[in-house]
């Protein structure tokens, strides 16, 4: 509900010419006021002119948008094109702007609380993402730096510092642009500061590069994803030349560990990756999906002194071992989220899997148990494994062959679990022929009776609304969830792979003429 103070506020800016003639009369403390009404509104240029003139000493851009007193509504998912541009080219001419009758004391920007999400509720429908948030604010340091030698201005500008924080997200099309701008960075009145870095389609050379520029020393959450070749020799070169001592979260490419081409020589470096990490004492979150760790995981993780609240070891080929060992871990106890997808959990090492689910019943809050071959005979044991899960909120399990029945098995449980917002669930298999096999092909995941599957979704819904259960939400994403980054960067990422086809097959055909 909006406060008779919102509403005002509303009706002064959707009156863009008079809010904006009428700012240098506001008190202070309405600032943030109006500019949530604005942001709601999408009145780009009365955002501009509020984060021109701002005269207080933060802006903290998820508070600001979050839950207020005048307007509970939380807005910070509205990645709105027309209202980020806005703010950050008003970030600019703050600096710029001479003639402001306000102080300057704004002294840190935290941009960090923008919600990348899939649907969006901004009137524009255009959404400024992580990627290209890091592509403008780079662009203005640097043409804030070219205006302030190409103008004569007041010398007090030079004096002007303020912190940015924001999450980075570099490829091969930005990174020359960030690298330009961090570079600069003792010179420019806004002065970015990298609280979370994601990396991807860039060489390990300039990787190892642009992490050094991001002061790592600071760094909370490191991402490096897909396109980049980053393997376990080249992680122990990192850990031994740069320290994230502040480190919270941790994720790695695929195949970054692959003990199928183990040799003895490896082992010591296995080791030193496991006890750099261990120095990073605030990590407690770690993901290693599609990593080859069979055997291995233990030495690994046994360095680490804090306990991990992630762990992300989806198709890591895990044996018994393994999981006897997450099961007896320190860890256990402390997992929030939980990824095994690809693991034949029931059937390989069905004791070990439940006492691990067992032991983090207390605290998980996620898990997600994709393609790991759960069938109609292992749901009983599941059902064991999930009811003490009371702080549970979302349980992904596509990809498992389970039959409609077994499924409203499952969601008569799912109504009983207090914290539960979310389920993932898999096209039943008596949706699919009788001929096929699990896992499914992509080719075959679309070629399902999909009248039969609508008359199932409905039931299960119809379970949960029989329960008073309508704040579950359920779905089938046949081709999984929502990914931001993979959504704003996807073009890139299939050039870069085409790319990369086409050097290998180049290399291939080099070898074998020399070989002739």
């Amino acid at each position: 509900m909006k406060s008779l103070r919102f509403i005002s506020a509303e009706a002064l800016v959707s009156n863009a010419q008079l809010a904006r003639k009428s700012l240098s009369s506001v008190a202070h403390n309405l600032f943030p006021l109006l500019f949530k009404a604005s942001y709601l509104l999408e009145q780009g240029e009365v955002i501009h002119d509020l984060v021109e003139n701002w005269p207080l000493a933060d802006f903290n851009i998820g508070k600001l948008l979050g839950t207020t007193v005048d307007y509970q509504e939380d807005i910070s998912s509205r990645a709105c094109c027309v209202c980020l541009e806005s703010c950050l080219v008003g970030l600019r001419d703050y600096v710029l702007n001479c003639s402001s009758p306000y102080s300057k004391r704004l002294k840190v920007v935290d941009l960090t609380g923008i919600k990348d999400v899939e649907v969006q509720l901004c009137k524009c429908k255009k959404t400024l993402g992580r990627w290209a948030r890091t592509e403008l604010l780079s662009k203005l340091c640097f043409e804030l730096l070219v205006e302030m030698q190409r103008l004569q201005f007041n010398p007090c500008i030079f004096d002007i510092a303020i912190d940015i924080l924001i999450d980075l997200f570099v490829t091969e099309r930005n990174y020359e642009l960030v690298v330009q701008a961090l570079l600069m960075r003792c010179h420019c009145p806004l002065k970015i500061r990298c609280v979370a870095f994601r990396a991807d389609s860039l060489t390990l050379r300039k990787l190892f590069y642009i992490i050094k520029l991001t002061d790592p020393s600071s760094l909370r959450k490191l991402e490096v994803v897909h396109n980049i070749r980053l393997e376990m020799e080249h992680l122990e070169v990192l850990f031994n030349n740069i320290h994230f001592p502040l480190l919270t979260s941790l994720t790695l490419p695929a195949r970054a560990f692959n003990v199928q081409r183990f040799a003895a020589e490896d082992e010591p470096i296995l080791m030193t990756i496991g006890e750099k990490m261990s120095q990073m004492t605030q990590l407690t979150e770690l993901s290693l999906a599609f990593s080859t760790l069979t055997g291995k995981i233990r030495k690994l993780l046994s360095p680490l002194k804090t306990p991990l609240k992630l762990l992300d070891v989806s198709n890591c080929a895990l044996n018994h071992a393994d999981m006897a060992y997450l099961a007896n871990s320190l860890h256990s106890n402390h997992l929030e989220v939980l990824d095994l997808s690809g693991h034949n959990v029931a059937d390989l090492y069905p004791s070990t899997f439940f006492k691990l689910l067992s032991h983090c019943s207390h605290t998980l809050k996620i898990l997600i148990l994709e393609e790991c071959n759960i069938q109609d005979i292992h749901v009983n044991m599941l059902i064991l494994g999930l009811i003490p899960c009371r702080k549970l909120q979302e349980f992904k399990f596509l990809g498992n062959p389970l039959s409609s029945r077994a499924l409203k098995c499952l969601f008569n449980v799912f109504s009983d679990l207090p914290k539960l917002k979310y389920i993932e669930f898999p096209v039943p298999r008596d949706c699919y022929p009788n001929n096929v096999t699990y896992p499914i092909d992509d080719a075959d995941l679309s070629k399902f009776d999909h009248q039969k599957y609508e008359s199932v979704s409905e039931e299960l819904n119809n379970i949960l609304l029989h329960a008073n259960r309508e704040d579950i939400k359920a779905s089938t994403p046949l081709f999984g969830g929502y990914d931001a980054a993979i959504q704003e960067t996807g073009n890139e990422l299939g050039a870069y792979l085409l790319k990369s086809f086409k050097d290998t097959l180049e290399n291939f055909n080099k070898a074998l003429q020399e070989m002739n």
